[in-house]
């Protein structure tokens, strides 16, 4: 699986951004989807998942309620709606691909076993 991240640039806070993710293959509805991010100095953390088959989704703490994630599987896309923008959320974000046969772990950046190049997100104050 390939992966194509874009959507990133620069927006003041509070403003909104939708990061959309796309996908080769042919599998790629059998894979849990994720993004993560990384704010320079940090380690990549864990942002929002989606469950192969869109059932369930997941949120970090610090983007709940702002965030939403979601898949078109006949697209081969998955997307990031980014509301409420603080500088905070400042940072690359990154998609990423695995096969699981269970949302185990589907916080961990280990278990995942693709990654797309990141685009680069800028919330200004």
């Amino acid at each position: 699986v390939q992966l194509q991240a874009s959507g990133g640039g620069l927006v003041q806070a509070g403003d909104s951004l939708r990061l959309a993710c796309a996908a080769s293959g042919r599998t790629f509805s059998s894979y849990d989807m994720g993004w993560f991010r990384q704010a320079p100095g940090k380690e990549r953390e864990f942002v929002a998942a989606i469950r192969w088959s869109g059932g369930s989704t997941y949120y970090a703490d610090p983007v709940k309620g702002r965030f939403t994630i979601s898949r078109d599987n006949a697209k081969n896309m998955v997307y990031l709606q980014m509301n409420s923008l603080k500088p905070e959320d400042t940072a690359v974000y990154y998609c990423a691909a695995r096969s699981q046969g269970s949302d185990y772990a589907i916080w961990r950046r280990t278990t995942y076993d693709y990654w797309g190049q990141g685009t680069l997100v800028t919330v200004s104050s």
